[in-house]
């Protein structure tokens, strides 16, 4: 993981957890399910969720101690950048997770729409 950042994609690396519905729940087949979970915290706070697009430009971010982020990109590519020169570029169909407390940049290196899902254990919950 580049420094608190963390990169999905359609193939992920490693061996997933493999299971299958319950049995009681199965309506139709019995699907093998494949999971790579890569990021698990507790949640408090406010979820903000939902799309934003931008056009090409850069500028620095910093999280909170309890804000987390993850994005996946709909159309156009994206840079973020983390304060030791690492970076993770997204295009569409890849996802980027953002860990609480990093310091960056956020690059937009084409126009670009993305779905986000941001958790800020700081906010008070609605």
């Amino acid at each position: 993981m580049a420094a608190g950042l963390l990169k999905l994609g359609a193939v992920m690396p490693g061996t997933p957890e493999v299971d299958h519905p319950k049995p009681e729940r199965l309506l139709r087949g019995n699907p093998k399910r494949e999971t790579w979970n890569v990021a698990e915290r507790p949640v408090n706070g406010t979820l903000y969720t939902g799309v934003w697009r931008c056009e090409p430009g850069h500028w620095r971010i910093a999280f909170g101690p309890a804000e987390h982020e993850l994005f996946t990109v709909l159309q156009g590519r994206c840079r973020v950048h983390a304060e030791d020169g690492s970076f993770q570029e997204a295009g569409p169909g890849e996802a980027l997770f953002i860990a609480p407390g990093f310091t960056g940049s956020f690059e937009v290196l084409e126009t670009l729409t993305k779905t986000y899902a941001i958790v800020d254990g700081d906010a008070p919950a609605a």
